[in-house]
């Protein structure tokens, strides 16, 4: 399925990050793993009114076995199903190879990830670069990583350890790339907190957001106070514009279904059809109170399709 011929309210990540910078909230980008959690996330949105990101990552694509092409399917798929018309963004998340990116465009992704924060500053520039000149001519965003953002469980990245972002070296990033999106290292991780209290550098952020006007992304949202996320997003100038959640929906969907450790994308659609409903209402349910109490954004998804020109043609080059 070609972007082109997607649906209208299917768009670049840029066009709601611009919209949630100026309107100071936070667009939602949601890690469902596997495909059949692509519904309720879609569902919750919906019902909130809000624009929203549906993801996936490299490794997450390795982990659960699921493919380009079939999560996309069922990306457009439950969107029609389901008369879905917020705004809406399919995201490829950390990704390194520029192949796996090239085709998840062509499998009508709007927006992808290009993370080489484990190179030097201009080494993760040229590669940066090199994603955006392919990308922008085909109507598709380029989020980047600058710093490194740490994790738990190795799911969405390998980084065990972080390392800050610098506000000066994402400003000479920004302006050498023309990325749509920045994720910053300001204290969060992926995975699950474990051992430590998840922190949010502010000050660092407020910095970055002085020198660059590139919207902001917080990686590792799952398990970040509320009071912490919606401080963040409220900083001057828009503070950050894009919040990632994996986790959060993973262990409530376990919980519901009575398992602990994680299903791969078959292992999920061997569940019975009421096993199976019941993880899907408790993803639907923490994906809407992360849209309607952290991040602000219930009720924007509307007021962007209102007041922007989209005619169905965000996906052209």
């Amino acid at each position: 399925m070609n972007c082109r011929k997607s649906l209208g309210n299917v768009m670049p990540l840029n066009v709601l990050l611009r919209a949630a910078q100026e309107g100071v909230y936070a667009v939602g980008s949601f890690s469902p793993r596997c495909t059949p959690l692509i519904r309720p996330i879609l569902r919750a949105a919906k019902k909130a009114g809000a624009p929203v990101v549906v993801q996936i990552s490299q490794r997450e694509l390795e982990r659960y076995g699921v493919s380009l092409a079939a999560f996309a399917e069922r990306f457009y798929t439950y969107l029609v199903e389901d008369d879905v018309e917020v705004p809406a963004v399919l995201h490829l998340d950390h990704t390194k190879d520029f192949h796996l990116i090239a085709a998840a465009i062509e499998c009508g992704f709007t927006s992808v990830m290009i993370d080489a924060s484990e190179f030097p500053l201009a080494e993760n520039a040229a590669r940066t670069s090199k994603v955006v000149a392919y990308a922008h001519p085909r109507g598709v965003s380029v989020e980047a990583e600058l710093g490194r953002i740490g994790s738990t469980d190795s799911i969405e990245t390998e980084h065990q350890r972080e390392l800050l972002t610098d506000p000066e070296e994402a400003q000479w990033f920004a302006a050498a790339t023309q990325v749509d999106a920045l994720a910053v290292s300001v204290g969060t991780a992926h995975g699950a907190y474990m051992g430590r209290k998840p922190e949010i550098d502010y000050e660092r952020i407020k910095q970055i957001r002085t020198l660059t006007p590139v919207p902001l992304v917080l990686h590792g949202g799952s398990g970040v106070p509320q009071e912490m996320i919606r401080a963040a997003v409220a900083l001057p100038g828009g503070g950050i514009s894009k919040v990632n959640f994996a986790t959060d929906l993973e262990l409530a969907f376990l919980a519901a279904v009575g398992r602990t450790e994680r299903l791969t994308e078959r292992e999920c659609r061997e569940l019975s059809p009421a096993v199976l409903d019941r993880g899907l209402r408790a993803v639907e349910i923490v994906v809407e109170e992360k849209i309607v109490h952290y991040l602000g954004s219930a009720g924007r998804g509307r007021m962007l399709l209102i007041d922007t020109d989209l005619g169905g043609n965000a996906c052209e080059a």
